[in-house]
């Protein structure tokens, strides 16, 4: 078992930044890839970004690529998602999660996942 806590979440203005925090425990996170999925009111979760188990390879949606750099840091088993230029459209319940593959983009092909925490994003 792995388990996720997310932190960093909050209300914040458009064009500001947030760092959001993953910090796991149990098994050997190093041995997972991570991501960071959101999911905004009435709509469907959605993949944000993905870090091999290594963090010598990432992945990014369209939506936030050049904004949101996503990097991992094994030795304190956390991962990290940091948030630039945020717009409105970026409010969501921000989740992340673990995947035993070499690096993941769908959430069927993460095992494990947090609670989420919220970024809101004003205008």
């Amino acid at each position: 078992q792995v388990q996720l806590v997310e932190s960093g979440g909050g209300l914040v203005q458009a064009g500001g930044s947030l760092r959001l925090s993953c910090a796991a425990s149990g098994r050997t996170f190093s041995r997972y890839s991570g991501g960071w999925f959101r999911q905004a009111p009435g709509k469907e979760r959605e993949f944000v970004a993905a870090i091999r188990w290594s963090g010598d390879n990432t992945y990014y949606a369209d939506s936030v690529k050049g904004r949101f750099t996503i990097s991992r840091d094994n030795a304190k088993n956390t991962v990290y998602l940091q948030v630039h230029s945020l717009r409105p459209e970026d409010t969501a319940v921000y989740y992340c999660a673990a995947s035993p593959l070499t690096i993941a983009t769908t959430g069927r092909e993460y095992d494990y996942w947090g609670q989420g925490t919220q970024v809101t994003v004003s205008s």
